[in-house]
């Protein structure tokens, strides 16, 4: 994926590990945040392309919040420096609970230190988060070793 987005790609964080979340009946998640931009491009181009992306994967997920291959979410989408929100069904902006998991406050914080989330710093949402959470994310390797 970070591939394919060439000269859009603005950053991305490390891949980190954290514990299954929802059925915790399998293995560990891995996480990553990609920082993109391209003005050229809505919402819903973005949302065209994370689901090629998981179709690309050949993305299988047997249940809700069960293994699959790969996971794309679209946690936060800007237009002309505005942060989108949306309460459309096929896809809400800011990602519902996103200022709530570490898993993505950790390496979205590493890729992007000065963003946002709801007018507040992402430092802050992971700093009202109880320390087990933020300690149950682990760093698996820096942003040099992995392509998607």
């Amino acid at each position: 994926m970070a591939e394919s987005l060439g000269s859009r790609m603005v950053s991305r964080s490390s891949v980190y590990v954290t514990a299954p979340w929802g059925h915790t009946d399998q293995e560990d998640f891995y996480n990553a945040i990609i920082v993109a931009e391209d003005p050229s491009w809505d919402r819903w181009a973005w949302l065209d392309f994370v689901q090629r992306c998981e179709r690309n994967a050949e993305r299988v997920r047997q249940r809700h919040w069960g293994p699959r291959t790969l996971d794309v979410d679209i946690v936060s989408c800007s237009d002309a420096g505005e942060q989108l929100t949306s309460s459309d069904p096929n896809l809400t902006l800011p990602h519902p609970r996103a200022h709530q998991r570490a898993f993505v406050l950790v390496p979205w914080l590493e890729a992007e230190p000065a963003a946002t989330l709801l007018g507040v710093p992402l430092s802050e949402h992971l700093d009202a988060l109880p320390e087990g959470e933020r300690a149950g994310v682990r760093r698996l390797c820096d942003q040099t070793e992995w392509f998607v």
